[in-house]
C-alpha cells in the first residue's frame, strides 16, 4: 500500500503463527503518524519499539496501572460513578435515553477521577465549573482520526499536507475511555435484539445479588452468564478490530509465505473472530457458547456498569423494529447510530435507586 509493504491477518491459525513463532520479529511498532502525535513520539508502552525502554514499560504498566492492588484501590470510586450512571438513568415512568453520552461519561469520569480526582461530566462537575462534555467530544474525535487511515503513513511525501486539522486535533488528547463505553453500547444493542437473553441474565443477577442492594464487583464471579454475554459482546464487536499494527524487524514466514523486513502487519480481529471454522453460526449472537470456557475476568467497569443497567431497570426498544447494528469508522468501532431505548426503573429496585 503506497511505498509501504502490508499484511492483514484474518486467520486464527496464522495469527497464532505471527504472536507465537514470530513473536520477537514482529514485536516492533510500525511508525506511524498517529503513534507519533498520540504517543509523545513512540515513548508510551503501545508505540514504542521493543527493547529496553518498552519492557520497562510494560514492567510500570503492570505494577502501578493493572495490578489487582491498583484497581482494588479505586474500586469504591467505580462504584460511585455506576450510582451516579443508574441515579440518572431513568424515571419510575419510563423514558427515552440516548445511552451513549451516558457511557462515556461514566468512563471518562472514572479516569478523571483516578487522574485529576473529580468528575467532569455530568450534574455535579457542572456545578464546578463542567467543561466535561467538550472534553469527550475530542476523545471521540480522537478515536474516530486515530482508526482512519491517513496518507502519510504510506506515502512519506504526503506527510508534509495537512488534512483539515488532523494532527492538531489529534495532539489534544493523548488518551481515551471509548472502549468501556462502546462495548457496555454494543451489549446492551445486542440484549434489546434478544429480550429473552436479556431477561435470563437480569434472573441471574435477580437470584446472586437480590434487588436490596446494587450489584458490586465482588459478585462478578457469581455471575458467569453475565460474563458471557460480556465475552459474547466482545467476540461480535471487538473494542479494537484491527489490532495494533506490528512491524517486522527481520524477514520472516508466515503460513508459507515470505515476509521481508520492513513489512507492517496488522490482525483483523473482528473477522478472526467470527471465522467459520471456529465459531458455530459465527453472526449469531449467543452467550451460551462460552459456557465452561475459561476467559479473563472482564473490563471491571463493563461487568459492573452493565450488570447494574440490567438490574434496576426494564428495557425496550423504541419502536417495533431491531435496534440498527450497523458498525461506525473508528479505532473502536463505534455504532453508526448511538442507541436510544426505553428505559423504566424497576418497581423492586426504585428504593435502592433513591438511595443511589
Amino acid at each position: 500500500m503506497g511505498v509501504r509493504k502490508l499484511v492483514v491477518v484474518s486467520s486464527p491459525s496464522l495469527a497464532e503463527e505471527c504472536f507465537n513463532k514470530n513473536d520477537v520479529v514482529l514485536a516492533n511498532r510500525p511508525n506511524m503518524v498517529a503513534g507519533r502525535i498520540l504517543n509523545y513520539n513512540y515513548t508510551t508502552v503501545g508505540a514504542a519499539p521493543y527493547g529496553p525502554l518498552w519492557r520497562n514499560l510494560r514492567r510500570l504498566t503492570a505494577v502501578e496501572l493493572l495490578s489487582t492492588a491498583r484497581l482494588n484501590s479505586s474500586l469504591a470510586l467505580r462504584h460511585d460513578e455506576v450510582r451516579h450512571l443508574v441515579s440518572g438513568a431513568g424515571s419510575g415512568y419510563g423514558e427515552v435515553v440516548e445511552m451513549k453520552s451516558r457511557l462515556s461519561g461514566l468512563s471518562l469520569n472514572i479516569v478523571m477521577r483516578m487522574v485529576a480526582g473529580k468528575r467532569y461530566f455530568g450534574s455535579a462537575s457542572a456545578e464546578e465549573g463542567g467543561g466535561g462534555e467538550g472534553f469527550q467530544e475530542v476523545i471521540s474525535e480522537v478515536f474516530e482520526l486515530s482508526g482512519a487511515s491517513n496518507p502519510g503513513d504510506f506515502l512519506p511525501v504526503l506527510r508534509w499536507i495537512g488534512y483539515g486539522g488532523m494532527e492538531k486535533r489529534m495532539t489534544m488528547i493523548t488518551a481515551g475511555t471509548d472502549t468501556s463505553a462502546t462495548t457496555i453500547e454494543w451489549a446492551m444493542s445486542l440484549l434489546l435484539n434478544h429480550p429473552n437473553i436479556l431477561t435470563k441474565a437480569r434472573a441471574e443477577l435477580d437470584d446472586v445479588v437480590g434487588n436490596n442492594r446494587l450489584v458490586e464487583e465482588s459478585d462478578y464471579a457469581k455471575l458467569p452468564y453475565l460474563q458471557n454475554i460480556i465475552n459474547e459482546t466482545l467476540r461480535l464487536y471487538p473494542a479494537a478490530p484491527l489490532l495494533v499494527p506490528h512491524y517486522s524487524s527481520e524477514d520472516c514466514t508466515i503460513g508459507g509465505y515470505h515476509i521481508p523486513k520492513g513489512t507492517m502487519l496488522m490482525a483483523n480481529a473482528w473477522a478472526i473472530q467470527r471465522d467459520p471454522s471456529v465459531w458455530d453460526e459465527p453472526t449469531t449472537f449467543r452467550p451460551e457458547r462460552h459456557e465452561g470456557k475459561e476467559a479473563g475476568l472482564a473490563n471491571r467497569v463493563v461487568s459492573l456498569a452493565l450488570g447494574a443497567l440490567i438490574q434496576c431497570f426494564e428495557w425496550t426498544r423504541v419502536g417495533e423494529g431491531l435496534i440498527d447494528m450497523s458498525e461506525g469508522k473508528g479505532l473502536t468501532m463505534p455504532k453508526v447510530e448511538p442507541l436510544v431505548a426505553l428505559c423504566k426503573a424497576r418497581e423492586c429496585m426504585k428504593d435502592v435507586l433513591v438511595t443511589a
